[in-house]
């Protein structure tokens, strides 16, 4: 099917958890502007390069409802890699030095599916688990309390697309 993903969907919002690389709070609400490449399906969707970028319209529509419920939100560059044990000490330096602020293992994929399938994506992450000092990893509480806001999000995300 043309022009959107085979099952008819044309805007995809999606939220989920990820990891701290800089000193984010727990439960912090994020928005993934691009994904570092470092998993294999995006690769299988869209030529290769480094980062992907994350759609605009999908962009402005989360801004705007994130401000719509009176919430701060920062735009963050997101290291997207398909295994955690990936996450060593010395990688998360250096994606941190590539300007990473989270980790998590689904959006470069998402972005890329979404692309080939023209569709609208975006991405809302919360601040669950963090790897932001080097000398102490801190699962905390998983950003339990973010899930339910999370879908309420997500849900009027779509909508203002």
């Amino acid at each position: 099917m043309s022009g959107a993903c085979r099952s008819g969907a044309k805007e995809i919002i999606t939220g989920g958890s990820c990891g701290a690389l800089s000193d984010f709070p727990e439960n912090t609400f994020l928005i993934p502007y691009k994904a570092l490449r470092d998993e294999g399906a995006s690769y299988h969707y869209v030529k290769p390069s480094r980062f992907i970028d994350i759609n605009s319209a999908a962009l402005k529509a989360i801004e705007k409802t994130i401000v719509e419920y009176g919430m701060k939100y920062q735009e963050v560059v997101t290291w997207t890699t398909d295994g955690f044990y990936r996450e060593t000490r010395e990688k998360v330096a250096y994606r941190k030095q590539e300007g990473c602020e989270t980790v998590e293992m689904e959006c470069a994929a998402l972005a890329a599916c979404a692309s080939l399938r023209h569709a609208i994506w975006g991405c809302i992450l919360f601040t669950a688990d963090t790897l932001a000092d080097p000398e102490k990893y801190d699962e905390r509480n998983w950003g339990k309390d973010s899930f339910e806001i999370a879908l309420k999000l997500c849900l009027d995300a779509v909508i203002n697309i």
